[in-house]
This record gives C-alpha cells, structure tokens and sequence, in this order.
C-alpha cells in the first residue's frame, strides 16, 4: 500500500505530482485514501482487474481507498492527483464503492491546482476543498473490459486480435487454426470472459484505437487502426460502447 503524506494536513486533501513516460505503469496498489487520478498533461490510464479506463486531461477516474488498480500513461504525461481522506469526505462521496469516471471542468482543473500549494492558509484550503467536492460528478461512460480466455485455444485467438485487432477471420476460419470448432470457441469465449465472441472482439478493437484517439490522430485513422473499414461505423461501436462518441470522449474542453 503507498500513500501520500497526510500528517499535519489540515483538510481532507492531498494533492501527489508525478510524470509518467509513455508507456509506463505503476504497479499494482492500493491506497488508505480515496485517489482522483487526473494527467494534468497528456493521457492517463488506469487498470483495475480486467478493465481499462483511458483519460484525457477532460476525465479523471475515481478509485475508492483500498482498490487494487495500476496506472500508467498513453504518452508522456503529468499526473496531478488529489488525495481524499475518507473519514473527511462528504458520505455521499465516501460512498462510492466503484471506480468512477468524472468529468475535470476548467474550474476543478484550477482548484486542484490551487489545493496543490502546499502554503494554502487553512481558511482557504477549507472552501475550495467544499466546491471540488460539489465539482465530483459521475459520468455515464465506461471502462472496456478485456478479459483474457483461459482455453488455450480460444487464448491463441485473443493474443492474434490484441496483436492486429483489424484482422477479420471468422470464427470458422480460426477454429481451423486452432483445432477447434467455431461453436466450441464461440462457447469458451462467453462461458470464460462473460463477453459473446464479437463484443470481445469490439473491445480489443477499441482498446487498440484509444491511444490512437488520444494522440489526437483523427478518427479515420482509429478506425483504420482498429479494423473499421469506415469512421461511421467505429464511432458507431465506440459511442455504443463506452456511452460517448470518441470527439466528445477525447474533447480538448467540457
């Protein structure tokens, strides 16, 4: 477990700074504190369990104290990540027992700033801590969940899509790769990964365009990197399965 120091903190903030590569991840942990994990520059992500969020500077997640989670960054990023004391939190906001995606409005984006001067007078510290947590609110989107197959052969499949998520074998043509039917596989893939084949393919699918999406490369460009063979369609299933289309996921300002 890893937290950031709270002795003598006279509110229920704290405010951690780190840069991240792109590419690279904090291991696995977890906190005695609620954590906001915001990239204050560049794209963040976050991993917990199977599922991955990816954060421009315009989301950041909430992760309740004492979830395991990993984060990491799509490019070069500065994080800036509040530290909520749980037992000084509003109880509706103590009360969220999952991961969270909320939005960072150019107002939260300075308050957090604000809060991260380690000099801010108490009175001050105080009230601007009040409207961050009038600020905290739930978005509808969500993660993408990419649990992995245990069957070995239906784990062959995964790896290749993760590999080229635009690779468009049928299930039939991969069974005949793998030794196995296309009805044995399509069965293992929901009976293991709670996913029917084709929404797990979906998923690595846009997991591959989110980096792409997050560099700011246009849509088309996701598309083709995912295996779309027209943009309409990839917003189609991005919008359909994270809640939101992709320019306003990744817009620059909320």
């Amino acid at each position: 477990m890893w937290d950031a120091p709270y002795d003598g903190v006279p509110g229920a903030v704290v405010v951690g700074d780190f840069a991240l590569t792109g590419g690279e991840w904090f291991p696995p942990h977890r906190h005695s504190a609620h954590q906001l994990v915001w990239s204050r520059r560049g794209v963040g992500s976050v991993r917990v369990g199977d599922e991955t969020w990816f954060l421009p500077r315009t989301l950041a997640l909430w992760v309740p104290a004492g979830v395991v989670h990993a984060t990491g960054a799509v490019d070069p990023s500065w994080n800036r990540s509040p530290y909520f004391l749980p037992e000084r939190c509003p109880a509706a906001i103590s009360a969220w027992a999952e991961p969270t995606v909320v939005a960072v409005t150019p107002l939260l984006a300075a308050l957090i700033d604000h809060l991260a001067d380690a000099a801010l007078p108490t009175e001050q510290r105080i009230r601007a801590e009040a409207v961050v947590f009038d600020l905290l609110r739930p978005l509808s989107t969500v993660a993408i969940p990419l649990p992995m197959p245990r069957d070995a052969r239906a784990g062959q499949v995964a790896a290749a899509l993760i590999d080229d998520p635009a690779d468009g074998r049928t299930l039939a043509q991969w069974g005949a790769l793998t030794g196995a039917s296309a009805r044995t596989l399509r069965r293992v893939f929901l009976a293991e990964t709670g996913l029917s084949f084709g929404r797990w393919r979906t998923h690595a699918r846009l997991r591959a365009a989110m980096p792409v999406l997050a560099a700011g490369q246009p849509v088309a460009a996701a598309a083709r990197r995912a295996g779309y063979g027209t943009a309409s369609a990839f917003v189609a299933a991005f919008h359909r399965t994270v809640g939101a289309p992709p320019g306003t996921y990744f817009a620059r300002d909320r």
